[in-house]
């Protein structure tokens, strides 16, 4: 199937149902459909080729959405834009990624105005909400435009979504995604999270929508569920759209889920309604986890998936951080699941060997999950994908029940003294501390050591803890080899726009006199 035929599922399936809702406004199928129809019809009479590419400047919005699927009835390529990213990032992204048209909110307007004459490849702009100056409104660009359905051709190889790499290693990468690795990603959600008939989703979208929680607004909308879109992942917005429209599932990162949980009354929050709180794009704190399921029950949906392998690779649904009705082993909810059953998991040795089970090596995955490649960039292509196996750059293993686990990302792995030590198991320990909130676990230069292990706090409001407390609980835990040798506590680590600890970040400050890239 294309992209644009899950929406049109759920269109036949209800038109006059409700699609989208965002504050006292409500989208019906038909509305959003008709939309997007004049949206692509506009875009195909400008005489576009197939997999044009086009970008969305613009928060958490309806219309803007409906821009995406525009582009996608097109058959056209979508370049999610964060809108959270630096004006030069997405500058970046854009002259990189060959963008041709550009759709964007009046709040972006001055930005807009001071990128727009070094972007001489976008040759359409149209701003989404207002006439502005050098570009029409939407309305009036797709005036007398017919709200019928274009017949467009498609392969299943064609590129539809473009999106920028986390770039926490550097400038991102334009990550090439299709038809069939996206219908993949929406077989497998619809696998792990399912409904029945007469029982349709409620989907919240809180977290960014040009990442994760815009591709889980498809599977909804694809079984005729309505997506209930907020501007931000701010807990009175979250906790509001849940009690007002009983909400089903939504996504957030586990930096969101920490906080929300340190809020004080949080127990009283109704959360009856929802059947899956999903979590991911980074490491979940066990002690973080079990804390979530004792306040909101069997509702925790845990998965791992990556940009180039779009978020599915493998799940954890809620039934499975369960074992015989009681909470399950923490060897249990360390994992991120078992391998989606559309794609082949294997560990790898760095001579691309697959290695028995429950040996350690790096994450490889096979299947039609995996992206087209990166845009124009074969060579970084062909390191990625070796004879059909996408190389995550995570390490980790499969246990005997089946259930992957991560131990690290291979570039963050700290070598002191000879040992292997994987900041990723040290955070779990730390993060069990109840005065921390999160936490990020890097190598230090050290004359005696090479690299020593160095713990950096971020602590839950009004609390403290000393470095000897970190220190003493980790060699409890993990023995002296694993343990920080230093601590620093700070106001907030940095961040991503998407809610990713940055490392390569912290690690610059101790490395700057160093020879060795961090």
């Amino acid at each position: 199937m294309a992209i644009i035929d899950f929406y049109d599922r759920g269109w036949g399936i209800n038109p006059d149902g409700i699609a989208y809702i965002q504050g006292e406004r409500a989208y019906s199928f038909s509305e959003v459909g008709e939309l997007s129809c004049r949206i692509a019809n506009r875009l195909l009479a400008l005489g576009l080729p197939r997999q044009t590419k086009g970008a969305i400047w613009a928060g958490n919005d309806v219309t803007a959405w409906a821009c995406t699927l525009g582009l996608w009835r097109a058959n056209m390529t979508w370049i999610p834009v964060n809108a959270r990213n630096s004006a030069q990032e997405n500058h970046y992204i854009l002259d990189a990624f060959d963008c041709e048209l550009m759709f964007y909110h009046s709040a972006f307007e001055a930005v807009i105005a001071e990128l727009r004459p070094t972007l001489p490849k976008v040759l359409h702009w149209i701003c989404i909400d207002a006439d502005a100056a050098g570009a029409p409104s939407l309305d009036s660009w797709i005036a007398g435009t017919a709200s019928s359905r274009p017949d467009v051709d498609y392969d299943m190889d064609d590129m539809v979504m473009l999106s920028p790499t986390g770039g926490t290693t550097g400038m991102p990468k334009g990550v090439m995604n299709t038809h069939r690795s996206l219908q993949t990603f929406i077989a497998h959600f619809m696998l792990a999270c399912p409904y029945g008939a007469g029982d349709p989703p409620v989907n919240l979208a809180a977290a960014p929508m040009t990442h994760t929680a815009g591709l889980l607004a498809v599977p909804c909308t694809a079984q005729g569920g309505t997506v209930v879109v907020v501007t931000k992942p701010d807990p009175a917005l979250i906790f509001d759209a849940i009690a007002k429209h009983r909400v089903t599932e939504f996504f957030l990162p586990p930096t969101v889920i920490y906080k929300l949980l340190e809020i004080p009354g949080i127990e009283k929050i109704d959360m009856s309604s929802v059947r899956y709180l999903m979590y991911g794009a980074a490491p979940m704190s066990v002690e973080k986890l079990k804390k979530a399921i004792a306040l909101w029950g069997p509702i925790m949906a845990g998965g791992y998936g990556q940009t180039e392998a779009p978020a599915s690779i493998s799940n954890l649904p809620p039934d499975h951080h369960f074992v015989d009705g009681a909470l399950a082993p923490d060897g249990r909810l360390s994992s991120v699941g078992r391998p989606n059953p559309l794609i082949r998991v294997e560990m790898m040795n760095d001579a691309n060997e697959i290695l028995a089970r429950g040996e350690t090596g790096e994450i490889c995955v096979r299947g039609d999950l995996v992206m087209k490649g990166y845009y124009k960039q074969p060579d970084k292509t062909a390191e990625t994908i070796v004879d059909g196996w996408l190389h995550t750059g995570d390490v980790g293993h499969i246990d005997a029940e089946g259930y992957l686990h991560i131990t690290d990302r291979k570039k963050d792995m700290i070598i002191s003294g000879g040992f292997n030590v994987y900041p990723s198991e040290v955070e779990q320990v730390i993060w069990s501390h109840p005065a921390v909130q999160d936490c990020a676990v890097i190598g230090v230069p050290d004359e005696k050591w090479g690299e020593a292990v160095k713990a950096v706090i971020e602590l839950n409001p009004g609390q403290t803890v000393t470095a000897e407390e970190i220190i003493d609980l980790c060699k409890n835990k993990l023995g002296s080899v694993m343990a920080p040798k230093t601590v620093d506590v700070i106001a907030s680590l940095p961040r991503s726009t998407v809610g990713k600890v940055l490392k390569k970040e912290l690690r610059e400050q101790y490395w700057q006199n160093s020879d060795r890239k961090v």
